[in-house]
């Protein structure tokens, strides 16, 4: 007997059976690939909060430019992102053959070893350009191009940003067959791009991803349940579609417990328990997976304010959380620029704030009594 497969993905980065509220997205850039050099969607970045899809997008993004015949190099912003990249540029077509690139670290100021030349970080804007002409020249003979996708671009040094625009710039002003695609945080585009030489980046092409509107939440879970065989009727599917808030990783963390859940007991029907076991098993899940990440690593202090605003049902007015932790309001404004700046909230109007992560205001309601965030 064949096993059916559970049609949900909520592991990270796993791309899911529908991209629900995505497609004008991958419509455009599939489309600026068509359009040729110089369209301006080649120059992406994509920005959400934790869980919304961006590493998901850079992967079906990818996906696209193969299938045009592109070369695709996909990175995660970390030490030596630059290195990386220029490695990987030379070693797709033997261009290193007489030269190696040793392993190195890449620290501002700290020179970085490429077979028996020593370069600076000062020079790596130079060698990351002349590696990315010399892949595109190969490419271009093939009339192919180059996509390079960077995911977490909030953890990006400012010089191998900087190397990375100048090298892309170039590649533009050349009119070259290439395109870049960022992901990351909101604060990356204030945090990183504020750079004269970034600067060109704010022409890129900004794709918020934000929660999906529950209604094409249940209409995508109608068709993805019915597709795999199981049916669900109406008020559960409404109940279903709703547990998620159109949170993009709870969408994929319902769908995949109720599915489970009927499969397991070798039903294609789903029933009410259904519903409800994988209701709370997503929540576990999304409970494990963000909520408690999210909150390794902060302070006290930073757990006071949050459980302060926890209280509040929308956005909380900063003076009533600093007087919920029974502190000043300047006290307890360190503690809001820190939580603004890990993106753990976000402004939502003058004086106000919320919470930028999904569910982490009802993790914390569920502990407030007598127990440790």
């Amino acid at each position: 007997m064949n096993r059916r497969m559970n049609p949900f993905k909520p592991t990270a980065g796993g791309e899911p059976p529908l991209l629900i509220g995505r497609e004008r997205v991958i419509r455009d850039f599939d489309k600026e690939l068509d359009n040729g050099v110089g369209a301006p969607g080649r120059i992406m970045l994509i920005t959400g909060a934790r869980g919304t899809g961006k590493t998901v997008m850079l992967t079906v993004l990818g996906d696209k430019a193969r299938a045009h015949k592109w070369d695709v190099i996909e990175e995660t912003a970390s030490d030596g992102l630059c290195e990386r990249l220029v490695n990987e540029l030379r070693s797709k077509d033997s261009l290193i053959d007489k030269l190696t690139i040793n392993p190195s670290i890449s620290i501002a100021g700290a020179s970085v070893s490429l077979g028996e030349a020593e370069l600076s970080a000062k020079r790596m804007p130079e060698t990351l350009r002349k590696a990315m002409s010399a892949r595109l020249d190969v490419l271009e003979k093939h009339d192919a191009g180059l996509m390079i996708s960077i995911d977490e671009t909030q953890a990006a040094s400012r010089a191998d940003l900087i190397a990375i625009a100048t090298a892309i710039q170039h590649q533009i002003r050349e009119r070259r067959n290439v395109a870049i695609v960022f992901a990351g945080l909101p604060q990356m585009v204030s945090d990183l791009f504020d750079n004269e030489v970034i600067a060109f980046l704010w022409r890129a092409r900004t794709n918020v991803l934000a929660d999906v509107p529950v209604d094409e939440v249940e209409e995508a879970f109608a068709q993805t349940f019915e597709d795999s065989g199981m049916s669900i009727d109406a008020k559960l599917l409404s109940r279903a579609a709703k547990a998620t808030a159109g949170y993009p990783y709870m969408i994929q963390l319902v769908g995949y417990y109720i599915w489970d859940t009927a499969d397991s007991r070798g039903s294609t029907v789903i029933s009410e328990e259904d519903v409800n076991e994988g209701i709370r098993e997503a929540h576990v899940d999304l409970d494990n997976a963000v909520c408690i990440p999210e909150l390794h690593g902060l302070s006290k202090n930073d757990k006071a304010y949050l459980k302060a605003m926890a209280i509040s049902d929308g956005p909380s007015e900063t003076s009533e959380v600093a007087e919920r932790m029974g502190r000043s309001a300047k006290y307890a404004a360190t503690y809001r620029k820190r939580l603004l700046d890990a993106y753990v909230i976000r402004q939502t109007d003058r004086g106000e704030v919320d919470f930028a992560v999904p569910f982490l205001r009802e993790y914390l309601r569920e502990r407030a009594e007598g127990q440790v965030v």
